[in-house]
C-alpha cells in the first residue's frame, strides 16, 4: 500500500519503503541509537542490526484514516536512558515524515529489540 496525497497538480503515490528508508535514516542519526533490528528476527534469520539497504524490515508502516501510524525496532546503546532515545526517536521521526513527505504521522511505536555496549 501506498500513502496517496492529492494537490492541484494532481497525485502523489508515496511506497510504504520510501516512508520505512526516512524513517530509518532519521533513528539511525539520533545519539543513542545503535541501529535498526529487524521486526520478526526469526523469520528474517537476523539477529544483528540492519544495514541502510534493509531499514524497511525493521519499521512497520500502516495507513490509518488520518495519516499513518508507524512501529520502528530498533536496538539502543548500554548506560544510555532509553525512555529519552525513544522520545527522541519519536520526535525526529515525526518532523522528518511531515517535512520531507508532508505525511502526518499519527502514532510512532518503538520497540527496543536490545541494547549493545558501544565500543569506542
Amino acid at each position: 500500500m501506498a500513502v496517496k496525497i492529492k494537490n492541484q497538480y494532481g497525485n502523489i503515490d508515496i511506497s510504504n519503503e520510501v516512508i520505512a528508508t526516512v524513517v530509518g535514516g532519521a533513528v539511525t542519526e539520533i545519539f543513542g541509537v545503535v541501529g535498526m533490528a529487524s521486526k520478526n528476527q526469526i523469520r528474517d534469520n537476523l539477529n544483528g542490526i540492519l544495514g541502510r539497504d534493509s531499514y524497511s524490515k525493521g519499521v512497520i508502516v500502516r495507513q490509518e484514516e488520518n495519516g499513518i501510524s508507524i512501529d520502528v525496532y530498533i536496538v539502543v546503546g548500554y548506560g544510555i536512558k532509553i525512555s529519552e532515545v525513544c522520545h527522541n526517536v519519536q520526535s525526529k521521526i515525526k518532523y522528518n515524515l511531515e517535512s520531507m513527505l508532508n505525511v502526518d504521522a499519527q502514532a510512532v511505536n518503538v520497540v527496543v529489540q536490545g541494547v549493545r555496549i558501544i565500543e569506542d
